[in-house]
Order: structure tokens, then C-alpha cells, then sequence
């Protein structure tokens, strides 16, 4: 398996819980296929470079991850769906 480091933005118009949850979400895609969570690190809110669909924030995470290249293309395909991911960038991690 190739380790990966995942960044992802979500929507800052939301409750907490409801961002929470969105992260969660996130994770169970990749553990459902066969990903495992190195470190997790909420970034919290931050200012973007430039106003994505008309917001200035939003809400930061990141993964590190172990991972088959099944689990990053299906969360690939969730985050281009879902409403509440601003944006989503994958890295593969050399060794």
C-alpha cells in the first residue's frame, strides 16, 4: 500500500457538528476500502487564497494515510459530489 497525505476544505456555513460529521464521512470512505489512518489533524478555520463558490473560509483537515489505489479514486468520486467540499487534494507520499 502507498502512503498518501489528503487535504480537504469544507464549507465554513455549517455548524460544528455538521463539519464534523462531513470529516467523518470522509474517513469512513477511505477505512470502508481498505485505508488506514496514519494521523488525523482538524486545521480548523482558515482563510482561503481566493473566494471559492463565494466563500472567503473554510474548514481545513488533513490525512495521512496508508492506502490501495481503490480507496483514493472512490474518495476522489465522494468529494467531486459532495455539495459541502469547497476542494480536495491528494498527494502520494514517497518514501
Amino acid at each position: 500500500m502507498n502512503k498518501y497525505e489528503i487535504m480537504f476544505i469544507v464549507k465554513p456555513d455549517m455548524e460544528e457538528a455538521g463539519i464534523k460529521k462531513i470529516a467523518d464521512d470522509m474517513k469512513k470512505v477511505l477505512t470502508d476500502k481498505g485505508a488506514k489512518i496514519l494521523e488525523e489533524q482538524p486545521m480548523g478555520q482558515k482563510e482561503l487564497a481566493y473566494e471559492i463558490k463565494k466563500f472567503k473560509t473554510g474548514y481545513y483537515f488533513l490525512f495521512n494515510i496508508e492506502a490501495p489505489k481503490e480507496a483514493i479514486d472512490e474518495f476522489n468520486r465522494v468529494s467531486r459530489i459532495n455539495e459541502n467540499l469547497l476542494r480536495h487534494l491528494v498527494v502520494k507520499v514517497e518514501d
